[in-house]
């Protein structure tokens, strides 16, 4: 059963690739709308290069690797079922469902700013690209560690994490006030 490691690590490979176009497409949307308040030409002209920029990286990146990463892993629990009745496994795949979810709700995000109907703030951007990073670390965790049992730590670690993340969101937010081109 050699070919299992292969099938293991295009999961892996697809998996990275989907959070890289999930780490990266919220950051365009931050773009996208600061871009969509500046005056004409600028506005248009940085307008079209990130929707560009955007499709690109939703339809080519981010959502076949979202793809092959899901397929790869319902193939590896047909060639491995026991993998189901595993704690933790049971546990990784509530935090697949809600990436899942993190995933289908950027993409309305991402539909909004390319007909050009922006409803978020790039503050509220910045804030959601975060999504992706407490889900990975909430997968990794469960992968490395093969724990569901030590939630107290789990909880814990990312309530920590959350509140650096938004100390670091607020100390930019800081800076770019002082200088704006920071």
């Amino acid at each position: 059963m050699a070919y299992y490691y292969y099938i293991k690590s295009f999961h892996l490979i697809f998996v990275i690739t989907w959070f890289a176009g999930l780490f990266y497409i919220p950051r365009l949307f931050v773009y996208q709308i600061e871009a969509f308040h500046k005056p004409s030409p600028e506005k248009e002209i940085l307008g079209k290069q990130l929707k560009l920029m955007a499709k690109r990286l939703w339809f080519i990146i981010t959502w076949p690797s979202a793809i092959l990463a899901l397929l790869f892993g319902l193939v590896l629990f047909y060639l491995n079922p026991t993998l189901i009745y595993q704690d933790w496994m049971q546990v990784k795949l509530v935090f697949v469902v809600l990436l899942i979810i993190y995933h289908l709700k950027t993409h309305m995000f991402y539909k909004a700013l390319q007909n050009d109907v922006v409803k978020k703030t790039s503050g509220f951007m910045r804030i959601w690209n975060e999504g992706a990073t407490f889900i990975l670390f909430a997968v990794v965790f469960l992968v490395i560690l093969k724990s569901a049992l030590n939630w107290i730590w789990g909880v814990v670690g990312i309530i920590v994490l959350g509140i650096l993340i938004m100390l670091g969101f607020k100390i930019y937010k800081n800076i770019r006030a002082k200088n704006p081109d920071a």
